[in-house]
């Protein structure tokens, strides 16, 4: 039997595809997740349409870094154009993960940022921008994903959900999970009055101690 190409990877993005359902961080269909091995120049994208509990190996596609499908005979996410813009312009993020949380999806449907409310909003920068509008799975969404995300490692995509990147899918799926959790507590406060903000130092000064803190290796 002839081994798939990025076997490993598609098992991780099959086991991170359930852990976003099983944590409610999205349904159904509702996002898609990716790995890029960078010395090979291959990248392993989940499958557009398919429930996450549905998703086996084999409808995992692997594409080269320009987007040619080199294994697969599903079609790749409809939002492969906004992974692979990430991979070809930054050497930090070798894992993605676009999810429709509620949350962060209510402050994108606001097209309001969310600001240093929360300590650990550092795990993605500062705070988190929101991209502007483009339609789903389109290049020019991938094009205002990239420039919001600029020295961050996640987004709000304006209309649509959140978009999170690091070096691997763990953390990847870490930074989801905690600006899920910040947005969450941001809509909270914003209800109840005025939240107050970190100044920029202090985010710098957690930036530092995250490089070392809860960071799966």
């Amino acid at each position: 039997m002839t081994r798939m190409l990025m076997e490993k990877e598609r098992e991780q993005l099959i086991e991170y595809g359930k852990r976003l359902v099983d944590t409610e961080l999205t349904k159904g269909t509702g996002g898609n997740l990716s790995i890029y091995d960078r010395q090979n120049g291959r990248i392993a994208i989940t499958p557009s349409g398919i429930d996450f509990y549905e998703i086996k190996k084999e409808d995992i596609v692997i594409l080269d870094i320009d987007g040619n499908i080199l294994e697969g005979q599903t079609v790749p996410s409809s939002e492969w154009q906004m992974h692979l813009k990430e991979y070809q312009a930054r050497d930090d993020m070798d894992a993605i993960i676009h999810a429709h949380t509620t949350y962060a999806t209510v402050l994108s449907v606001l097209h309001e940022p969310l600001p240093a409310s929360h300590y650990m909003i550092a795990v993605a920068g500062k705070d988190v921008r929101v991209a502007e509008y483009a339609t789903y799975g389109s290049k020019e969404l991938a094009e205002t994903s990239f420039a919001a995300m600029k020295d961050r490692k996640a987004v709000f995509l304006a209309n649509h959900g959140l978009l999170a990147g690091s070096y691997n899918l763990a953390n990847a799926f870490n930074i989801i999970e905690e600006i899920e959790y910040c947005s969450k507590i941001y809509c909270i406060a914003k209800s109840i009055g005025n939240p107050v903000v970190l100044p920029d130092e202090e985010m710098s000064l957690m930036a530092k101690k995250f490089e070392s803190y809860g960071q799966v290796k």
